[in-house]
């Protein structure tokens, strides 16, 4: 593959049109979308309309008059479609943290009405941080045990103490996917409930949730879904569940009737007990921006589906990255993400050849020259790993290709030495 095979695959792309939806800085290649979506161009007009007119002139009347009021279920029905859920399932709300403890908490108290015995929460060591930091505080408020095994681990660890399985289905580190359906029905096969945290899923790979018969599932916002820093996140809940348990923030919005003002909580039938406070009606209106740029791909494979144009792309790009570094700096980095495309995310993942340190200075030198990825720390079972997002809303062959050469450079140069690139940031 050379430059003039990526600049014609541009030419032949049927999604390059999507990319004018966003603002994207000029000689930036933009490889940190599975962190934070780039900005789309709706977002700032459409976020100036709700301050100035909706709040400014329209003041409480808002709620009634300009939809404040539905919002999360409005933008919940948008998302459904991206996730294989049905409208009136999703609600966009509070953070991916405070979801989690919502839906856990609910998966935990059936389990215990059911089948009291069962004591375990099983996840991956691997996991996202938050999740396991959630899961623990649950279990030790609930009396269970959070259990962490290696993802190869999992059918063996899937028994009659399992409550229930908490995955993310896109590992944030490595890009390894698992398969939701057979994961699910095997969490089934054993009695166990599951939980699903879609954060490096949601607009990036197609999900099926539904179709994979998923108990729970959680989200964020601002990665794939491009809603903006701190974006409000999401939460589903099957409909064998939603109407079944309460989620512990029983808040005024998830009440049944808000504006009766009763004293004593009344649950909403449905997702909608999963509200909890007044919400954040600026930034659910830039998720709705982030939300409207994904679902622009159905229009150009609408018999599929936006996600079923997006995954053909996705794929075709993280091919590229791969063979071009593969061909271009042979034996100098180690593949992370799992080659097989039926086990990849929208990631691509590398790690030194030699396992040693270097993977947080040439990612800071790859900043430097205006190519963001990032970089996550490794531990004992998994080395440093440069990270790379590919959005294919936005993202081209060529910045695929231009991407390669500068990390091309900075490793013949060793440019990725100097000192200013070792000096570690808050945030990596």
């Amino acid at each position: 593959m050379n430059l003039d095979d990526c600049r014609r695959l541009d030419a032949e792309d049927p999604l390059a049109a999507l990319r004018a939806q966003f603002h994207l800085p000029e000689g930036v290649i933009y490889l940190d979308g599975n962190s934070l979506g780039v900005l789309p161009r709706a977002a700032p007009a459409r976020i100036a309309e709700v301050v100035a007119r909706e709040w400014g002139d329209g003041l409480i009347r808002s709620w009634n008059t300009a939809g404040w009021f539905d919002l999360p279920q409005r933008l919940g029905d948008k998302l459904a479609r991206l996730i294989g859920a049905a409208p009136g399932e999703v609600v966009c709300t509070d953070s991916t943290s405070i979801n989690l403890y919502k839906v856990l908490f609910a998966a935990l108290s059936q389990v215990l009405q059911a089948s009291p015995a069962r004591r375990v929460v099983l996840s991956e060591r691997s996991n996202f941080p938050t999740d396991l930091y959630i899961a623990e505080s649950l279990c030790r408020e609930r009396g269970f045990t959070l259990r962490l095994i290696e993802a190869d681990e999992l059918p063996a660890a899937l028994n009659d103490e399992v409550a229930v399985l908490m995955l993310t289905h896109v590992n944030y580190r490595t890009g390894a996917m698992h398969d939701m359906k057979a994961v699910t029905a095997a969490a089934h096969a054993v009695g166990a409930l599951t939980v699903w945290d879609l954060a490096h899923s949601a607009g990036a790979v197609p999900v099926a949730l539904n179709d994979s018969q998923a108990d729970f599932a959680i989200g964020c916002g601002y990665k794939y879904l491009n809603g903006g820093p701190g974006a409000p996140a999401f939460a589903w809940v099957h409909t064998r569940h939603a109407g079944q348990f309460m989620q512990p923030l029983s808040g005024w919005w998830g009440h049944a009737a808000p504006f009766e003002f009763t004293p004593h909580y009344r649950p909403a039938p449905g997702v909608a007990r999963y509200l909890c406070g007044t919400q954040p009606i600026i930034a659910l209106a830039a998720l709705e921006c982030g939300l409207d740029t994904v679902l622009a791909a159905a229009d150009f494979d609408g018999e599929r589906g936006a996600m079923a144009a997006l995954r053909q792309k996705s794929l075709a790009l993280t091919d590229a990255f791969i063979a071009l570094v593969e061909q271009r700096l042979p034996g100098r980095f180690q593949l992370v993400t799992p080659r097989d495309p039926a086990r990849r995310g929208s990631q691509v993942c590398l790690a030194l050849q030699d396992g040693g340190p270097g993977a947080y200075a040439i990612v800071q030198a790859l900043i430097a020259r205006g190519v963001i990825g990032d970089f996550r720390a490794g531990d004992s079972q998994m080395p440093d790993i440069l990270r790379f997002g590919f959005t294919p809303l936005y993202l081209g062959f060529e910045d695929v290709w231009g991407a390669v050469e500068h990390l091309v450079q900075v490793m013949e140069t060793d440019e990725w030495k100097r000192p200013e690139f070792n000096q570690k940031l808050a945030v990596t």
